[in-house]
């Protein structure tokens, strides 16, 4: 490859840190420009009286996509990034008084679903079997490959994927998948939580979402030490190190295109040309703004859009033994809840709640008997909502929930906050109303036929990150960096200088 060729990277997100990596390992000269004043996009942190939270991601899973980047660029990621297994994936809390404690160890966990509430055990293991199995067969082929490229089909063996697929995890829901596999309703919900890990409805989406549970107990749930905080700084500290040039407080006001090839980017009223430019932020942020294709934006927004959420960031004047790392206060209504969501776009009386606790890991998270609690409800994407209202009522749901289950006064705990919306969401990530995953996946074709990571009549402009191929998530948002390096090499002999 030439040694002159250039790439502008649009925003710092996990997916746009790593995609610079790869382009500077293949000999680009890489840019990132980046409207906030620091680095990782969704996954940042907040430091708040003593008490310091993730404040984006809170789960890690698949740790071999960000060591395969490392390999990549031929660097020890243990100088940068180390992390161990979690023993307990969640501890789960219901209205009806059941608590469950998920372990990591399939075994045990099949054993605690039989011992709490009578579910078949054999009938668990053959689900994760199953899970294993769909995740490696199918999965593996739509999230490592362009399949909206053609020679992408002939390389990831897709007919074959196809062929494999049961016609159930098509077009059956996921709740359906999961009803017919288990016998007890607290273990039906469980499993359908999963579909918030794509930002879309269990009772919609295709029963193809049931893999995502693989990856946690089949793969394995990690913490990074330091936080999720130090998966972003490890990938920033890399691209530095193979001398990739950031820019921060640096807004891109326009993508600069001609003739169908990508051109530059106009950044203060001047232009910065590039052969490559790739764009990390929402992609129909990215046509509205950058591309000024208020066409194609509208046609991305028939789609139904992800949920967003509201996040409390809560220093807590107490240590909770029976909480752990991660923690799901189910509401006792799933379908009501859900049909708020994303048929009546409101936030559900009864909410879901999940706490994240990373002191229980690192104490020094927290001051001294006090914890920090990350604490999200699922909400629905900005329509216009008055969202200082709801934030008032969603706490009050979320305290009383929490009171009557940990039978305390939460509020009364909680000595330093700070909190996230939908609104909030937008303006610091530029998530397109504030949808964290862009669009749901509560029909097929958004499951499967997500935005491509290539413009298809730009040449040199790709897209990466959560609202792209294969979707939102950290293992996927390093997927879809791998695809677009991949994508770039090979066109790039095609690019005429």
């Amino acid at each position: 490859m030439s040694k002159h060729l250039n790439a502008i990277v649009i925003g710092s997100g996990v997916a746009g840190i790593a995609t610079a990596v790869r382009l500077a390992i293949q000999g680009f000269e890489v840019t990132v420009y980046e409207n906030n004043n620091y680095p990782g996009g969704k996954l940042s942190e907040l430091n708040l009286n003593g008490f310091h939270f993730d404040a984006g991601p809170s789960l890690f899973v698949e740790p071999k996509n960000i060591e395969e980047l490392f390999q990549a660029a031929d660097e020890n990621i243990d100088e940068y990034f180390t992390y161990s297994p979690v023993d307990v994936a969640c501890k789960y809390f219901y209205e009806d008084g059941v608590e469950l404690t998920a372990a990591a160890n399939i075994e045990k966990f099949a054993e605690e679903l039989s011992q709490k509430i009578g579910e078949d055990a054999n009938g668990v293991r053959e689900y994760f079997k199953r899970s294993s199995k769909l995740y490696n067969n199918i999965g593996s082929t739509f999230l490592n490959h362009s399949i909206q490229k053609r020679r992408s089909l002939f390389k990831s063996n897709i007919s074959k994927a196809i062929g494999s697929l049961r016609r159930k995890y098509l077009f059956d829901t996921m709740n359906e998948i999961n009803t017919s596999s288990f016998t007890k309703p607290h273990t039906v919900q469980l499993f359908n939580r999963y579909a918030t890990y794509t930002g879309s409805d269990p009772y919609k989406a295709p029963g193809m979402l049931c893999l995502l549970s693989h990856l946690e107990y089949n793969e394995g749930t990690f913490y990074p030490e330091g936080g999720m905080i130090s998966i972003t700084n490890a990938l920033f500290k890399l691209a530095e190190k193979k001398g990739v040039k950031f820019y921060f407080n640096t807004q891109v006001q326009r993508i600069i295109y001609n003739g169908g090839k990508v051109k530059g980017v106009v950044i203060n009223h001047q232009n910065i040309y590039a052969d490559v430019v790739v764009s990390n932020i929402d992609v129909v942020t990215s046509y509205k703004y950058l591309l000024n294709d208020e066409i194609k934006a509208t046609k991305l927004l028939k789609k139904e859009r992800s949920s967003s959420a509201i996040v409390f960031y809560w220093g807590i004047n107490k240590i909770f033994s029976q909480l752990h790392l991660h923690n799901i206060f189910f509401s006792k209504n799933y379908k009501e809840e859900f049909d708020s969501i994303f048929k009546h776009k409101r936030l559900y009386n009864d909410p879901t709640v999940y706490i994240n606790i990373t002191s229980k890991y690192e104490a020094d998270k927290a001051p001294s008997g006090k914890e920090n609690w990350f604490v999200m409800v699922n909400t629905p994407a900005n329509y216009g909502q008055d969202w200082n209202k709801l934030k008032q009522e969603c706490k009050a749901n979320v305290i009383s929930k929490l009171n009557r289950i940990l039978q305390t006064d939460i509020e009364s705990l909680i000595e330093a906050g700070e909190t996230l919306d939908p609104v909030s969401l937008e303006t610091q990530t530029g998530a397109y109303q504030g949808a964290i995953y862009g669009a749901s996946s509560n029909t097929k074709k958004n499951a499967f036929l997500r935005h491509p990571n290539f413009s298809k009549r730009i040449s040199g402009l790709y897209f990466v990150g959560g609202t792209v191929h294969p979707g939102g998530g950290i293992p996927l948002c390093l997927r879809s960096a791998k695809i677009v390096s991949e994508l770039v090499a090979e066109d790039v002999k095609h690019f005429k200088h």
